[in-house]
């Protein structure tokens, strides 16, 4: 678009020179060139967002985006976990493609093809910003500036593109914002389009509030989700992990339960990060957290109450940080509104994969049940691109590469796996043809939070699960008339059609993906 407009001023507004000169463009310069922003956070579930659900938070700067634009109500990951997850997005490929597949053991291989690199060669200015964590440095962007590994919230350092490490002053989600806003007015070359990734630490583990936002949510008090007592009955993969509230939520580092002198498995990390803080934010730290403490070890808790504690001190920890991030989407979304950026930028918003707030008792993410195999996905779209409400098509991950390479006008590579989601957006009704179901594999085993390898296949009504490596065992769940995912009915009569078409479904994905799994355990119709 504005290329066209400057081919029409360097010819003095002679409309048919114009159409004459711009006829004979080949149509990919014809097309406009249309800017990125892709904000991403960390463990951000769609619950925690109000656009999605009102039961827990309000995040209006999240929702202008929805609001302006489109909420999509079916969006997946096809790995949840923060590394593979992010590979997934730069690659638009699954995890044994890209070659990324768990955080305990991978390195992103940099040297493959990757969306960045093609953007690059499209004629766009690349930048990252924040959060990588995937081990090997950056590659195909023009510029970057990146945390290490799960980086700090408070005065966290940052690696520069010299490889040195610089330690900033401040809370990391605003000096993230404060960076990106940064290379947009200054940094960035303003004849060429961008893509800029915004890549956010929050709302990541153990959840450590912005000084002006300590107090924040401790009058609310947050309902317990129905399935947080769960039995685990018939899900034995469920049984075994180690990420339940009750039993593994550590006192000291996840809840802030600290007096001088505790010690806890976890205690040593927390220590480490909130001695980070300046003199002044600790004792405004203290101040808060102290007097909680105190009560806390004067009552002692046990059981269901001691359980129950720790949910509301997750919940309230977890939306102050939330708070902070949703002010800096806003710092985001008004500068691009200031600087007359809105109509030519396409603004993305979503999270590494969903979380769990409760549900089946759970914090983390990982099993391939909807809180973490879904995740918040919202778009404010630029000027030509009609969509607005909910999109409810199935989407993954994978799709924001070819999404990014189509929209910049380059040419999507056959071996891309995930499909461009511009077809859903240009056009204010559903797509005729998309997909019927998404495919999901997780290998971080044994490895923290102790969850089962599994693959599976999601379709509009059904799930079908595998749980293989040290187990064998299969879930089923009809998500229709059990949307809470409490009653496996894997094997039971009356379910051997389903069985079979889902069996047939998954079969297909894995051939269509390549998995090698395939090989291993054969799917035999």
């Amino acid at each position: 678009m504005r290329e066209n407009e400057n081919m029409w001023r360097m010819l003095g507004g002679s409309l048919p020179l114009a159409a004459m000169v711009l006829g004979a463009l080949p149509a990919r310069a014809q097309q406009p060139r249309y800017n990125i922003v892709y904000i991403m956070t960390d463990d951000h579930t769609a619950q925690m967002m109000s656009c999605y659900d009102r039961r827990y938070v309000e995040t209006p700067n999240l929702d202008r985006i929805a609001n302006d634009g489109v909420r999509f109500t079916r969006s997946f990951v096809a790995n949840s976990l923060s590394g593979p997850s992010r590979a997934c997005m730069l690659t638009g490929k699954h995890s044994h493609k890209n070659g990324f597949t768990n955080n305990e053991h991978g390195v992103f291989d940099g040297t493959q093809q990757t969306m960045p690199k093609l953007m690059r060669q499209a004629g766009y200015q690349t930048a990252i910003i924040g959060k990588w964590h995937l081990v090997s440095l950056p590659t195909g962007f023009d510029y970057w500036n990146i945390v290490p590994e799960q980086g700090d919230y408070y005065n966290p350092d940052f690696i520069t593109m010299k490889n040195d490490t610089v330690r900033e002053t401040g809370y990391i989600t605003n000096i993230i914002t404060d960076k990106s806003l940064d290379w947009m007015e200054h940094r960035r070359d303003r004849s060429r389009p961008f893509a800029l990734f915004i890549h956010h630490k929050a709302c990541h583990r153990c959840w450590l509030p912005e000084m002006k936002y300590l107090t924040a949510y401790e009058d609310k008090t947050f309902p317990l989700p129905e399935t947080f007592y769960d039995d685990y009955a018939g899900r034995e993969a469920a049984a075994a992990q180690e990420m339940n509230v009750d039993r593994d939520m550590d006192i000291i580092y996840d809840t802030k339960m600290y007096l001088p002198g505790m010690t806890s498995r976890l205690s040593p990390n927390y220590l480490r990060m909130i001695g980070r803080m300046t003199v002044a934010e600790q004792l405004q730290y203290d101040a808060v957290y102290g007097p909680m403490s105190r009560a806390f070890y004067s009552k002692q808790p046990k059981g269901r109450e001691l359980a129950e504690f720790k949910y509301q001190r997750y919940m309230r920890d977890y939306a102050k940080v939330l708070k902070s991030l949703d002010d800096n989407v806003g710092r985001v979304l008004d500068y691009l509104r200031d600087r007359g950026l809105l109509d030519s930028t396409l603004v993305v918003y979503t999270s590494d994969q969903g979380f769990y707030m409760g549900e089946h008792g759970w914090f983390d993410k990982r099993f391939m049940y909807e809180e973490s195999l879904n995740t918040p996905l919202v778009m404010r779209l630029p000027a030509g691109f009609e969509r607005r409400g909910a999109v409810d098509e199935m989407v993954q991950n994978i799709d924001y590469a070819p999404t990014f390479l189509e929209l910049a006008g380059a040419p999507v590579p056959a071996d891309i796996q995930g499909r461009s989601l511009l077809p859903l957006l240009k056009k204010n009704k559903p797509a005729k043809k998309w997909r019927r179901s998404v495919y999901y594999h997780f290998y971080e085993y044994p490895a923290e939070h102790m969850v089962k390898r599994h693959y599976g296949v999601r379709t509009d009504r059904y799930k079908l699960i595998h749980f293989y490596n040290d187990i064998d065992r299969w879930e089923l769940f009809d998500l229709q008339t059990d949307p809470t995912e409490m009653k496996n009915i894997y094997g039971q009569p009356g379910t051997e059609k389903i069985t079979r078409e889902l069996l047939k479904e998954l079969k297909q994905l894995q051939e269509e993906y390549d998995d090698p799994i395939r090989e291993r355990f054969p799917i035999r119709l």
